[in-house]
């Protein structure tokens, strides 16, 4: 698959017509990524990292960072000492790069809004950050997400 053009891939992949189809692209711009939104002036994992700081207490264990993309927040939550964090993003391509930031005890390929295949009440704590966007993630998926994030556990979302 060929990248369009810097200004172009934001409206290239939220114009995806399936989740195949964001799958694929994600895949495709997963390396080129990072750079791309720091053109853009993207903050959103700082943002969120002064919630989370205030709201999930740190040695809240486990946490996951719902459509985690390149790791980005999952960097930030590590210098801010949390450790056990779990990285779930459609795009293999996508947790490739989060696996190398050394952030995640673990990556895993989920499609949100489908069954999440943790058990109920299993995380502290979540990010979820970019992701309930036009042609990503459905308003649905909220429920598994509700689900596997204990009682009292903080979500994060932008």
């Amino acid at each position: 698959m060929t990248l369009p053009n810097r200004d172009e891939r934001v409206t290239w992949v939220i114009e995806s017509k399936s989740a195949e189809e964001v799958r694929e692209k994600y895949d495709a711009w997963a390396e080129d990524y990072d750079a791309d939104l720091a053109v853009y002036g993207y903050r959103s994992p700082a943002i969120a990292a002064g919630l989370v700081g205030r709201h999930i207490p740190k040695g809240a264990a486990p946490l996951l960072d719902a459509g985690s993309g390149t790791g980005n927040m999952g960097e930030v939550l590590r210098l801010l000492g949390y450790t056990d964090i779990t990285a779930a993003d459609l795009s293999e391509g996508m947790l490739k790069v989060a696996a190398r930031t050394g952030a995640y005890k673990q990556t895993r390929q989920i499609v949100l809004g489908e069954h999440l295949d943790w058990p109920d009440n299993h995380f502290a704590g979540m990010t979820c950050l970019g992701t309930f966007v036009g042609g990503h993630a459905p308003a649905t998926a909220f429920d598994e997400l509700i689900r596997i994030v204990k009682p009292g556990g903080r979500m994060v979302f932008t």
